[in-house]
């Protein structure tokens, strides 16, 4: 039974962590499309001549500075505007660096000024070749792909203004006459700029607003056609920058919040049923935010409309170069590129949106406006997994390790394995003592399994056999499961600590000693040669009950090969925090078999041993 018992705990051990790192939030189809039309195929309210749509706006505190959408009306330029030719804005503040086109009002470039790249260089948000193929940050997405393909490459005309209300900014546009020659410029948040074209028949405006020092950057578009307000929803359509391997374009997500739930949409293998991601897919409101996002950064829509918002799901092929630093190396691996479209489904569009680091302090200072039972702000971007109620408390007391006693992240989780290990020792020493009686009382578990041994197992004296043993375990006090007990406690940790290392932003480049990412691989493999090490000598100072010496042997070297096979490519923090603690079990191991139960054990065990090989 206790074999049985250490087989069914090391294949579920070994089933849950092949699939932890892809196991996502199960999640409940998403609500029927909302119901839109499009320009010829796509509908909007009708009307005629001048047509506005006013939207109450909210304010947001977000790091430090405040993004304020006053009530704005969105007018169509009475003239035919465009421009000559292609100019760009540099928009910049504290924290990004942005560069717009003219050629469909759009993003070409968005810097994290905070943030380097795998080659140290700015971290470029924008991935350019997933961009070439399915579109740039801030294009519009409309369900009529030739009007979409008309709004994402005509020339608009730009201008900026210091004003709150983009009212007036719309009636300086509206009036510039055809032929406009555009300037490039260089602005300084915070600033609005505007973007309008017209023909006659069609007619767009776009306008930005931008903060000192906030990821947030206020987002309203409108589109008419024949004077009619379109559905053209403001996009973020083909992934991010730092995405440069297979691994990073797996870690892609979109999510998204209506009322007090959370969804996420997923394309992976996984444990429970999950979402698929449909391209051109259409989630109806209400949507409180929506976002797509990859292990470290997301770009979230918070639409100020949330009663009529909706979410267009978008998902491309690209092909990558299968190891990017081996330049002869010419295989291409074929990844899945996930964007969002999200604007109201009813005209124009009006919205604030996040571009940033997926970071606790970034998140929590982003409001969402007041839900019951939902999150205040942003935080739920962050999937812990299915072990959040643990991983979240252990990322805070680890980010305050390092902010108030040591100012480097790989001490920090040394010290914070100390601290664990430490409090699971009571769990060790019942696990001993648990053992201790299963060794007492294995002889007598092997008379009675002798006694019944020649009736096979569908015979009900196999039954009896059960009854005899289970009343000899109550009589002595042996709980079967007591010495894997103890070991299924200390197992959320792991998984939760992995789960939380995985999405740690602060980790990210973070270096100790000679790993200079704790959320890559250690580059020299150190720390997964310390775990197969720690183990084999755990496993040979560790008594096992009722085991098998040749199969204790077998195990002793089988499980620490496994394990440590599966912690190669593991981020280097679960592996420094892995072998820490099998190193610090070493020392109470050893300590604990001085005691008179560790002895008593040890007795046992060689007895039995001897006994074996006559």
């Amino acid at each position: 039974m206790e074999r049985k018992l250490l087989l069914v705990f090391a294949l579920t051990f070994l089933v849950i962590m092949l699939f932890q790192p892809i196991l996502k939030k199960y999640g409940p189809q998403p609500p029927a499309p909302a119901k839109t039309e499009s320009a010829g195929a796509a509908g909007a309210p009708s009307g005629t001549g001048q047509s506005s749509v006013t939207t109450q706006g909210s304010s947001s505190q977000t790091s430090g500075s405040q993004t304020s959408l006053s009530q704005t009306s969105l007018s169509q330029p009475s003239t035919p505007v465009a421009a000559s030719s292609e100019a760009e804005t540099v928009i910049e503040n504290e924290v990004y660096r942005i560069v717009f086109t003219n050629r469909g009002g759009r993003v070409k470039s968005w810097v994290l000024k905070k943030y380097t790249d795998d080659k140290g260089g700015q971290l470029e948000l924008v991935n350019s070749g997933a961009a070439g193929l399915y579109g740039y940050p801030l294009t519009l997405w409309t369900y009529d792909a030739g009007l979409r393909e008309k709004l994402n490459s005509v020339l608009y005309v730009q201008s900026q203004t210091q004003a709150i209300g983009l009212g007036e900014e719309s009636t300086k546009v509206s009036v510039a006459a055809k032929g406009v020659e555009p300037v490039s410029n260089s602005l300084s948040a915070p600033t609005k700029i505007a973007f309008s074209y017209s023909d006659g028949d069609l007619s767009v405006q776009k306008n930005f607003t931008f903060d000192r020092s906030s990821y947030v950057v206020g987002v309203e578009t409108a589109v008419h056609v024949k004077g009619a307000l379109v559905a053209a929803f403001p996009m973020w359509p083909a992934g991010f920058g730092d995405q440069v391997s297979g691994p990073s374009f797996a870690a892609s997500q979109i999510g998204y919040q209506h009322d007090s739930k959370v969804e996420r949409l997923a394309n992976g293998w996984t444990l429970l049923p999950s979402t698929k991601v449909i391209g051109g897919g259409t989630v109806g409101g209400p949507i409180n935010w929506a976002a797509v996002s990859e292990q470290y950064f997301a770009a979230v829509f918070l639409p100020l409309d949330a009663e009529n918002a909706a979410m267009v799901t978008l998902r491309g092929a690209l092909e990558i170069p299968h190891n990017a630093t081996d330049a002869s190396n010419k295989q291409l691996d074929k990844v899945d590129v996930y964007g969002i479209a999200v604007g109201n489904a009813k005209g124009a569009s009006n919205a604030r949106l996040y571009v940033g680091p997926k970071a606790l302090s970034e998140l929590e200072s982003v409001s969402v406006p007041g839900i019951t039972g939902a999150e205040p702000d942003l935080r739920a971007l962050i999937d812990f997994g299915w072990l959040g109620y643990i991983a979240r408390p252990l990322f805070l007391w680890l980010k305050w390790m390092y902010g108030h006693i040591v100012a480097n992240w790989g001490w920090a989780i040394l010290l914070q394995t100390l601290v664990i290990n430490l409090a699971l020792l009571p769990l060790r020493l019942t696990q001993m003592k648990s053992m201790l009686k299963m060794q007492r009382v294995a002889p007598q578990i092997k008379a009675i399994q002798e006694k019944y041994k020649k009736y096979s197992l569908r015979d009900p004296k196999k039954a009896e056999m059960n009854e005899e043993i289970s009343a000899l375990y109550k009589k002595e006090g042996v709980n079967p499961a007591g010495g894997c007990l103890p070991l299924l406690i200390q197992m959320p940790f792991l998984f939760a600590y992995y789960r939380m290392l995985n999405v740690a932003m602060d980790l990210r480049h973070a270096p100790w000693m000679w790993v200079h990412d704790l959320s890559a691989p250690d580059p020299w493999h150190i720390l997964p040669v310390a775990i197969i090490i720690t183990m084999l000598i755990m496993q040979r100072m560790t008594p096992q009950a009722g085991m098998d010496p040749a199969q204790q042997k077998m195990m002793n070297v089988m499980m620490p090969g496994m394990l440590g096979l599966m912690s190669w490519n593991l981020p280097a923090g679960l592996g420094l925090y892995w072998s820490a603690g099998q190193l610090i079990g070493i020392v109470q191991q050893s300590v604990m078999n001085r005691t008179s139960l560790g002895r008593e054990m040890r007795e046992m065990m060689e007895k039995r041993a001897r006994k074996k090989e006559k």
